[in-house]
């Protein structure tokens, strides 16, 4: 089979997968903000009831929230010892693209390429300096199934501040930058939606290849990791809460202390992680 076949292969059967993904989005509901998880279904606002206390910021980070439970929920579904799975393994290594690596992406490069991204959005839309080399994994130590989940669920708690501040005087304003630049405020924030999406859309195959039904496809979809442990026998758990972010005066820095819990749990019912493995 050739290059060209392999990637018309593969490109067919991510959108078949995406789109069976996406025809479950609709039975995704909100989880409102506060530590509990509760196993009832909750309300879905109408329409109108929406558009009585709509804002621009209000409607992306509603989208992206979305995206946050599918990716995370995919990186969470993958055993460990699959992290380092890449298909087409060896295929494209001699290729030389103008961004991203030469190869397909292992699964958890995958994860923290998306990472990475979230962060260098963020920072644009704050004015400070996003990190390098994203499309090569950026500056992150972060390498562990445990540390690229915290890294990942920060990334995302990160972003949805300068999303959920974007406002009908702000919208339009100029955003220059590296990562999607140069754009107006609104621009990049639809950037960064379609990026988290297309690259679930690419998370979903790894799983179906290695036979795990991505969550969002599941009958009951499983609430998200609120402590992520290591996934070994005896193992510590590392994490239980997100992290602060804020900005330095040009460069992005994480501040390693709790906040209140993330809007993590677009699902109709609890599942405990240990009902997963």
């Amino acid at each position: 089979m050739s290059y060209s076949q392999v990637a018309l292969f593969l490109f067919a059967v991510g959108s078949a997968f995406a789109a069976g993904a996406l025809s479950h989005s609709s039975n995704l509901t909100s989880e409102p903000s506060h530590s509990s998880q509760s196993a009832a279904p909750q309300h879905q606002p109408s329409a109108a009831e929406l558009s009585r206390d709509e804002t621009p910021g209000k409607a992306v980070t509603r989208q992206f929230e979305d995206q946050e439970y599918e990716v995370r929920s995919a990186a969470e579904a993958m055993p460990a010892d699959k992290w380092n799975y890449r298909p087409a393994q060896g295929l494209f290594k001699n290729e030389k693209p103008a961004f991203g690596p030469a190869e397909v992406r292992t699964f958890s490069e995958q994860v923290k390429h998306v990472a990475c991204s979230n962060f260098a959005f963020a920072a644009e839309l704050e004015g400070a300096t996003p990190p390098d080399a994203c499309d090569k994994g950026g500056p992150s130590p972060a390498k562990t199934r445990a540390e690229l989940l915290v890294y990942l669920r920060d990334s995302f708690a990160a972003l949805k501040k300068p999303l959920s501040a974007i406002t009908a005087k702000n919208m339009y304003d100029p955003i220059e930058g590296p990562y999607a630049g140069p754009n107006t405020r609104l621009g990049l924030a639809e950037v960064c939606i379609w990026h988290a999406a297309e690259h679930y859309g690419q998370m979903i195959i790894y799983l179906r290849l290695n036979g795990i039904v991505p969550p969002t496809s599941r009958p009951n979809p499983p609430a998200l990791e609120r402590q992520i442990a290591r996934h070994a026998p005896g193992a510590a758990e590392i994490s239980t809460e997100p992290r602060n972010v804020i900005f330095s005066t040009n460069t992005y820095w994480i501040v390693y202390s709790p906040v209140t819990p993330i809007r993590t749990q677009p699902v109709r019912r609890s599942v405990s992680s240990e009902e997963l493995r």
